[in-house]
């Protein structure tokens, strides 16, 4: 008969000097996770010299538990390593512990130096014996407890699942004695048992008593003993520690939380099983935390929608300055929603760059219908678990951030907004924008499916809301089920009324100061926006007026505040240092191969000034700042198309030849890319080759062709109002995007000029200034000549 050795328990357990744990009526099997309360205080001088030990205990049982001071006489020989995962101390100075079985180990020899003693122990491997004959022992024993779940109904469900389901003779022994065997006696044989083959013999003994005892007496649980033994002593049962009282308290949230009808029933199933399991066991644990969860979500509870959308208007009003289209858009929303009493509609997507108030603006659409609000943050998600939850077999598992928000909430109709959806991943984990979909969809998510929850939530009584730096960045499924609304970046009086109107009073509140303690003239706002922030939104405004808040705040907690403290321009920069950015740009008066483009990202728009040098050589072309690879192929589309105008433009056909190019975008730091800057770089080059400035209050935006097309771009209101702060008076756009240009606010319209291109030869009669006459330039000059006196 051949035997098998399993060395993957030597290999994590090490032999040496351990402290040691005596247990009374109790033996902890490997792979085995128990609650032990510990109290002696040998014990518990163990439990802290095991932090010396990486966390290793040898526990093994008494032969006599009415000892209190057992020595290694009193000690059954063969025990089991544990390791400890947890620490409760109780106020009495006893404590909770939680241990996980790691291997058998024999007990070599016992010292009583420390308290409690420590003992030397060597790991036992664990022998497998005829691998054929354990086998069939193996699937006996495994149909025999299946008879035994059947009759006791109180094997969980997933340790029936798991014992039923293995193939690890060993793992599978020890489990299934784990739920069957409830004396001290019988848990020790199996534990000593030589090999796995002899075990799952032994333990197949022991399951068919239990399963004739509970045949004849009808599912009621006998306590067993070895065969041939006689009776032992009594032991009295454990106290109750008012475990009947949680019982009736959860039966009572369930009733009172006015659930469905199958959702009840589950619950109450679940409430029963709790019931029968002990007290501190960790199946008990995951039932309770799941009773708890089922009862604490909303399931009948909500607010009543308020009708008045001229009161909801002045909410949208008070809390946010400007915005008229976006405010427009959600009311028109609320209407069609109060009119049908029903969310069938599109899911809006506010979009825009950080700061523009797209989450303040979901509080406010919960504020104007009177519903509660609850926001939940997606960037970084990559887990599909993270929306429908984990399953309970998992330790530590919870609901889904869906699930959480509702609780949250506390209603069954909330507004939820899902921020940052742009922002989701996917990995090996799954796809959490597959999951959204059954959230989003009004066709689905009346049945949603937590998979912690494992029944149907109904979720379309929930007012959806969804945010977004980029529209480009949404999965397209989830894009096809929301309406996009751009939230543009504010204009420089807005920023100003905004600051003036919310920002100052808030400050001021949190500085702990009152308006009579200082005065932030409109001046010195309007300096702050233009010198120290260059963003759309207004969050770098909101810091510096925090740091000027916090500042007065140390003056009047030193008594240093001076009476009618005003923060004019010179008081501003004694405060916060010189300003970072120049309010109006410096005049150039040499534009001969500069164009200004606009761009824009998320933190909105931005003017980009473009330049371009020519320089003698062999027609090599370089590209700097950071330009990504959609930008390089503009640069080089606009050189071919410069290059098949030569003629037109009065340049030598070989100029290419004879010449180097240089392209550099500054701020080299920040990373550029996209097609839009096609137009400016062509702009540029060609004022650099012929020698023509550029108009410096002109700025451009297109995609270019080969043959000189100007095609649509994106972003067109972050650009036109980028344009507008930094002094541009003309904005040249592709004329596809004449449809687009009521993104733009009005008052940006009405200060720029906007001119409609559809061509490079319209960018450049518009781009271009008068070609300067320069002393000295010969008539008689030829075209090559020309340009390299430029």
């Amino acid at each position: 008969m051949g035997f098998t050795v399993r060395v993957d328990d030597r290999d994590r357990c090490p032999s040496g000097k351990l402290p040691l744990l005596p247990l009374r009526d109790v033996v902890v099997f490997p792979h085995m996770t128990l609650p032990l309360f510990v109290g002696r205080p040998g014990s518990v001088s163990a439990i802290e010299r095991s932090k010396e030990t990486d966390r290793l205990l040898f526990a093994t049982a008494q032969r006599r538990p009415e000892v209190s001071d057992p020595t290694a006489d009193d000690l059954h020989t063969t025990g089991t390593l544990v390791r400890v995962l947890q620490v409760f101390r109780l106020p009495d100075g006893t404590m909770r512990i939680l241990v996980e079985g790691q291997c058998r180990a024999r007990l070599v020899a016992y010292h009583a130096t420390a308290p409690g003693g420590d003992v030397e122990v060597e790991p036992i491997p664990e022998a497998i014996g005829d691998a054929k004959e354990t086998a069939r022992a193996l699937q006996t024993l495994q149909a025999t407890f299946a008879q035994f779940a059947g009759l006791s109904r109180r094997v969980p469900e997933e340790i029936y699942s798991s014992a039923l389901e293995s193939r690890d003779p060993v793992a599978a022994a020890y489990l299934i004695a784990a739920q069957v065997l409830q004396k001290v006696n019988p848990r020790q044989e199996v534990l000593e048992a030589a090999t796995a083959e002899s075990r799952l013999t032994l333990l197949q003994r022991y399951l068919e008593l239990e399963v004739a005892a509970l045949r004849v007496e009808g599912a009621r649980t006998v306590p067993l003993e070895r065969p041939e033994s006689k009776p032992r002593r009594a032991v009295a049962p454990e106290p109750d520690n008012d475990g009947g009282a949680e019982i009736d308290e959860l039966e009572s949230a369930i009733r009172a939380a006015r659930m469905p009808v199958p959702v009840r029933n589950k619950a109450l199933q679940e409430l029963d099983r709790l019931a029968r399991m002990p007290l501190f066991s960790p199946e008990a644990t995951v039932t309770r935390s799941y009773l708890l969860w089922l009862s604490g979500v909303p399931w009948h509870r909500r607010t009543r929608d308020r009708r008045d959308l001229r009161a909801a208007e002045r909410i949208l009003n008070e809390h946010h300055h400007g915005l008229r289209r976006v405010k427009d858009r959600i009311l028109e929303h609320l209407a069609v929603v109060q009119l049908t009493r029903r969310l069938r509609g599109p899911v809006l997507c506010l979009v825009g760059p950080p700061g523009v108030g797209k989450t303040s603006l979901g509080r406010s659409v919960a504020s104007a219908l009177g519903r509660s609000f609850a926001r939940i943050s997606l960037g970084g998600v990559r887990d599909e678990a993270e929306i429908r939850g984990h399953r309970r077999t998992y330790i530590g598992a919870m609901p889904g951030r869906i699930v959480q928000a509702m609780r949250r909430a506390g209603t069954i109709n909330p507004v939820l907004l899902l921020d940052e959806v742009d922002k989701l991943g996917s990995d090996y984990r799954g796809d959490p924008a597959a999951a959204l979909l059954e959230v989003l969809d009004p066709e689905q998510n009346c049945a949603f499916s937590d998979h912690y929850l494992e029944v149907d939530y109904d979720l379309s009584n929930v007012l959806f809301l969804t945010t977004a730096n980029r529209m480009d960045d949404i999965p397209p499924a989830l894009l096809d089920r929301m309406e996009l609304i751009r939230l543009p970046g504010y204009l420089e009086t807005e920023k100003v009324e905004i600051a003036r109107q919310h920002l100052v009073p808030r400050q001021l509140e949190g500085a702990g100061l009152v308006a009579e303690d200082l005065e932030i003239p409109a001046e010195t706002i309007q300096r702050l926006v233009r010198g120290y922030t260059r963003e759309a939104g207004v969050r770098g405004l909101d810091r510096e007026i925090a740091a000027i808040m916090r500042k007065t705040a140390r003056a009047k907690a030193t008594d240093n505040l001076s009476e009618n403290y005003q923060v004019d321009l010179a008081e501003l920069d004694r405060l916060l240092g010189p300003a970072r950015y120049e309010e109006t740009q410096t005049p150039v008066t040499h534009r001969i191969g500069v164009a200004n483009g606009v761009a824009w990202s998320e933190g909105g728009g931005e003017l980009l000034s473009i330049e371009v040098s020519t320089l003698p050589g062999s027609g090599q072309l370089t590209l700097t700042g950071r330009l990504g690879e959609t930008m390089r192929e503009s640069a080089q589309t606009a050189i071919s198309f410069v290059r098949s105008r030569a003629h037109l433009l009065g340049l030598d056909p070989a100029f290419h030849r004879a010449l180097d190019l240089h392209i550099h975008v500054p701020e080299g730091g920040i990373p550029k890319n996209g097609p839009s800057a096609g137009v400016t770089i062509a702009l540029a080059l060609v004022s650099a080759l012929t020698g023509r400035p550029t108009r410096e209050t002109v700025a451009a935006s297109g995609e270019i062709t080969l043959h000189g097309r100007v095609l649509p771009v994106g972003g067109l209101a972050e650009k036109a109002i980028a344009a507008h702060r930094s002094g541009m008076r003309t904005l040249l756009l592709p004329e596809s995007n004449q449809r687009h240009l009521g993104e733009i606010p009005d008052d940006v319209r009405a200060a720029l000029e906007i001119v409609l291109v559809s061509t490079m030869d319209e960018v450049l009669k518009h781009g271009l200034a008068k070609a300067p006459r320069r002393r000295g330039a010969s008539k008689g000059k030829k075209p090559s000549e020309r340009y390299y006196a430029a």
